[in-house]
């Protein structure tokens, strides 16, 4: 009806790329840009797939056109921050990720909040100051950045943290905590405030100056010895086993994998343990047929009881979630299964992460390819030797 109409062309590239077919997205947004050349959301737009397709540098350049264009649009600077991010240069990129607070599309998903005390960033001196510190996104962030809790209480202040409730008893002896707080609580009166994730620019963090503990969370040691006598006599190495995600997070489709896809990979001289909470369907009747795999969903109930599993575990294997961070964060030998291209966390080209001394990382070569990556997987396991 109107070929000319650039929106539209831009509208389906949209949708062509929330189906991965990428060529198809970047013709329809090349189309959009040449009848409409200022159009900086569809010069973003297009950066977004170049970066699923690891073109970080040209990503980078449609990003700065669409700030060229419109330097105000904030979406552009959130994903110029994460293609420089994914790519290790925190330097530029972490000042760029705070730019999520005033971008609509991200700020409607991690929340705004509003509060009467003044944000903290590294400048002021916290020296007998009160600050909070809070979450924003998912709990794996939470369990990877208040590992900096105890740098801020080194600084000399009194750090009030503020958990959701599934983290409240596995972080209630962090240290550098000097009141813990459940999130929905009256927060008491503090000089500044703090999210997680802008400690790393507060702290001016670089790949070489991030503070990397062997284990800096810890399992209950009376739940550690209930979870021993539940699982009963160790016959064979103990793996823990996470296949899949919250299936409401963006990013599941390129993350999860089902267990019937990993079966195939997994040797038979390991116990294999699930650590999932919730089985989507078609695992449950995978879980059915195969009763070696052993579940305990009923009896996580929170952080405090998957910790002391874990640590009743020789490896974790995990796709990108919250278990994937504990288990590195109780400093658990953990294989974590990595899309293409990851989250910014995870960076690139690499096997160690900074973050997890205690972590292995396996990267699809190819997007969706987690055959290559379970194979690698499988030999590791015959491999390894306790």
């Amino acid at each position: 009806l109107k070929p000319d109409y650039p929106e539209a062309w831009s509208n389906k590239g949209n949708i062509l790329y929330e189906l991965k077919r990428y060529d198809e997205a970047i013709a329809h947004y090349d189309k959009a840009i040449s009848l409409k050349p200022d159009y900086h959301e569809a010069w973003s737009n297009k950066g977004i797939i170049l970066h699923e397709l690891s073109r970080f540098e040209e990503a980078l350049t449609h990003f700065d056109e669409a700030l060229r264009l419109s330097p105000d649009y904030q979406d552009a600077s959130w994903n110029k921050s994460l293609s420089l991010l994914i790519q290790g240069d925190y330097e530029n990129g972490l000042p760029l990720y705070e730019s999520r607070w005033n971008s609509d599309n991200v700020s409607k998903i991690i929340g705004n909040r509003l509060f009467e005390n003044s944000p903290w960033l590294g400048k002021e001196s916290l020296q007998g100051k009160t600050i909070l510190l809070y979450g924003e996104q998912g709990l794996g962030d939470f369990i990877q950045f208040c590992r900096y809790v105890k740098l801020v209480a080194e600084m000399g202040a009194k750090v009030i943290l503020e958990v959701p409730q599934s983290l409240a008893g596995l972080l209630r002896d962090l240290e550098g905590i000097s009141q813990l707080i459940i999130k929905g609580e009256k927060i008491p009166y503090c000089d500044y405030q703090c999210p997680l994730l802008s400690l790393p620019l507060a702290f001016k963090a670089s790949l070489k100056t991030i503070p990397s503990y062997g284990a800096y969370l810890f399992a209950d040691s009376n739940k550690v010895k209930e979870w021993d006598l539940m699982l009963g006599a160790k016959l064979k190495p103990r793996v823990g086993l996470v296949w899949s995600g919250n299936f409401l997070h963006k990013n599941d489709h390129n993350r999860s994998l089902s267990l019937q896809k990993i079966l195939p990979f997994l040797p038979n001289q390991f116990e294999y343990i699930s650590l999932q909470k919730e089985f989507r369907e078609a695992d449950k009747l995978t879980l059915d047929s195969n009763p070696h795999i052993l579940t305990f969903a009923s009896n996580l109930n929170d952080f405090v009881e998957t910790a002391a599993l874990i640590n009743n575990l020789d490896l974790v294997i995990s796709v990108d979630t919250s278990v994937a961070h504990l288990s590195g964060a109780l400093g658990k030998k953990t294989f974590v299964l990595l899309p293409h291209v990851p989250d910014w966390r995870w960076l690139l080209n690499r096997e160690d992460s900074p973050w997890y001394p205690s972590m292995k990382l396996y990267r699809q070569k190819s997007v969706s390819d987690w055959v290559d990556v379970l194979d690698r997987v499988k030999l590791d396991l015959n491999a390894w030797q306790l």
